[in-house]
Formats: structure tokens, sequence, C-alpha cells
């Protein structure tokens, strides 16, 4: 069935408060709360042994959770580095090795610093980049885990709305993962009205398409930011800091999209991403 899946990045406090341990036991925990999605971080590296990884890939289909994966938070897209190139795309297969077993059809991967950089030349190493892991991918006969290149939340990071759409639009076989908290850390907080939404959704259309803007991969939860952007992750329960999932949820209804919202708010991913995905089914309803 096509239509939008709501899932967390990990599991939530309560798993291990309710008595689970293993990560094996989450789809269907997940699936007994509505929940269709679930994002396995790698973000400190790749951990998860084959075995594991079956359990819980087996688990998934078992109760309709579509998995993805979150390739490690040290990669840096924007090095031209030799060593550091070549440890990104290690990073990458590694990452869609992993995907096989759980059955991930979705790798978020981030674009990385600017560093001492020019933002031009940040993003031309960055493309370079992108071609060199698709490349590998493709070489490695690992090419079932779509990359997503994900919008970040700090300004001095490459990952704006306008930079993800070019470096996804410059390969049909990447999409984009919009991190809609991340986008309004970096904008101090111009992701919080529909008319923002509509601007955003624009853009992606009219850079990548409309068939690649409506199955989306996204990332959504309140994030406290200050001048230079993101600072920590937060529960909907904090509601000084955005962005309001209302917003996307009305525009994203009223455009027919099917996007993968996966929740990563600090410890209550589970919970909000039901939450989430109230709001999405009620704006579907009208």
């Amino acid at each position: 069935m096509n239509e939008a899946r709501f899932g967390p990045a990990g599991n939530s406090e309560s798993f291990a408060a309710e008595g689970f341990k293993k990560s094996e036991d989450a789809p269907a925990w997940l699936a007994a709360k509505g929940l269709t999605a679930f994002e396995y971080q790698c973000g400190r590296g790749v951990r998860c042994g084959e075995e594991t990884a079956r359990k819980i890939g087996a688990a998934a289909a078992l109760h309709g959770i579509r998995m993805s994966i979150h390739a490690p938070y040290f990669i840096n897209l924007s090095s031209e580095e030799t060593e550091r190139m070549e440890k990104n795309i290690g990073y990458v297969l590694e990452t869609a090795r992993l995907a096989v077993p759980l059955g991930a059809t979705r790798m978020v991967v981030h674009c990385g610093g600017q560093g001492k950089l020019t933002r031009e030349r940040a993003m031309r190493n960055t493309h370079e980049n992108v071609k060199n892991i698709l490349r590998a991918l493709e070489q490695e006969h690992l090419t079932g885990c779509t990359v997503c290149l994900e919008t970040m939340g700090k300004k001095s990071v490459l990952g704006s709305a306008e930079e993800v759409c070019e470096l996804v639009a410059a390969d049909e076989r990447l999409l984009p993962c919009i991190d809609f908290g991340h986008l309004n850390c970096r904008t101090d907080g111009g992701m919080s009205t529909r008319e923002d939404v509509v601007r955003l959704f624009d853009r992606m259309e009219n850079t990548i398409g409309v068939e690649r803007t409506r199955v989306l991969h996204a990332h959504f939860s309140h994030i406290e930011y200050n001048a230079k952007g993101e600072v920590r992750h937060l529960t909907f329960a904090d509601t000084e800091y955005g962005p309001d999932f209302t917003p996307v949820a009305q525009e994203a209804a009223a455009r027919g999209y099917t996007p993968t919202f996966i929740c990563e708010s600090a410890g209550t991913q589970a919970e909000d991403a039901v939450t989430m995905m109230q709001i999405f089914h009620k704006e579907i309803e009208k």
C-alpha cells in the first residue's frame, strides 16, 4: 500500500522501561502502536552483527515495518583528503551491507562540514564524493538501499534545503532526507508556518521533480537552537522550540505525498511518532 509511514529513530526510553532489551522485539512493539517504520541507528559506527540484523529484518517484514538505516555521523562528504574520502566510502559500504539483512531500503547520510573550505568548494567536493559512493555501491552490488542526503541543523555544515536539493538533483538514484527540525534551526525558526512548508515543497518539486518529492524521507523533532543553529533535540512536551508538525502534515496531505516520517525526539520518539501519525491521518480525512 502506497501511504505515508511513521516510526522512530532507534528505540524510545519506554521500550526498555517496559522490559524489552533486544531490537528484534522493536517491530512488534511498534506495530502494536500502529507505527509502520523504524530507522536503525549506526550513528557511532556499524556495530550490529548479521544474525541480529536478520532477526530484526524478519520481525520487521512480519509486522509490516519499513526499515531504514542511518549511516555513521562522522562521514564528511565535503572532504577532499584522499584518506578521508576512502573512509567515507568504507562507512557507506558497511552500512549498505548491514541494510541487506535488516531489509532497509533507505540509508540516511550526512553531508559534512564546511571547515576551512569555501562553500562552493565544499559543495563541489560533496558532489564528487557522492558520485564515488554511488559508483562503489554499484561495484559492490549494494544498490537496494537508496542513499538519502540529509538537511543539517548547524549553519556551518553543508545541508541547507537548497544544497541538498542541488545534490539530489544531480543523480536520480538519490533521495532527500528532509529534517524539518534541522531546517527550522538553521533558518532561525523559518520552518514554522504552512507557507514555509509550501516554499520548501515547491523548491523540491522544481529541482528534483514531483515524484521524488512525494516519497521523500523525512526526520522530525523539536530542536533547541541558537545563532549557530542546532543545540539539542527535545520532545513534543517541550513547546518553546518547534517546529510544529501540523503545517507539514497539512501540506503533505494536500499534495498527496507519501513520505516516510522518522521521529527523532529525545527519548519519546515512538510516542511522538504516534502523535505525528494521528495529526497526518486527520488531515487525510478532511
